[in-house]
Parts: structure tokens; sequence; C-alpha cells
């Protein structure tokens, strides 16, 4: 299977099974968002608490330049290390979270 097909199956995969095990309140929708053509994914929350607007991006992850771009990373269970565990190179997978300088200093890839 082509490196970038497969990629973009592990990150589905993943995301899908994060967004099973989220808490689950009546009033917040898990919402799972696949720009399958584009390469964009995203995990989010959506809907009402207390009166009040709720709206959270928990994942957001691209595929850009044939490596995994993990745009935000707000779980505890580190998509990255999850990603490697799938067989996904560190060297193929950027920390986009963090700021570019800092990124040489990661184990994963700088860009």
């Amino acid at each position: 299977m082509e490196k970038i097909a497969e990629y973009r199956l592990y990150i589905q995969q993943l995301l899908t099974e994060y967004a099973q095990g989220s808490p689950s309140d009546e009033d917040i929708e898990t919402e799972l968002i696949f720009d399958r053509e584009r390469d964009h994914y995203q995990v989010v929350y959506t809907g009402w608490k207390n009166r009040q607007s709720v709206y959270g991006c928990v994942l957001h992850l691209d595929i850009k330049n044939d490596k995994i771009w993990i745009q935000h990373d707000g779980t505890e269970i580190g998509i990255a290390n999850e990603l490697v565990n799938l067989g996904v190179p560190k060297q193929d997978i950027v920390l986009a979270f963090h700021e570019p300088l800092v990124r040489e200093y990661t184990e994963f890839a700088v860009d």
C-alpha cells in the first residue's frame, strides 16, 4: 500500500477510536472531520453545557509533504506515540504544535 494511503488509514483509525472512547454527554457531540481530499483530520467537541456554547478541537492532524503534521493534540494518549506504534517512522511525524526552533530537540521530524 502506498505510504500516504496507509497514513490516511492510520489517522482515521486512531481518531475514530479516540472519538468512540470520548466522554459521553447528551449535550456535547464528538465530531469526526475528515477532509480526505486535502488531508485534514480533526476530532471536535461541540454543543451546549450550562447555557454556554461548547466548542473545542481535541485532535488536528494534516498530511503535508509526505509527513503527518500534528497541529494539535489535546489528549493524554499522545497521538504521535500511537502513530509510531502503528509503524509510522518518527522522521515522518512533525510535532507542529511546537515552535519550529524547538522541533529539532524532539525525536520527531523538524518539518
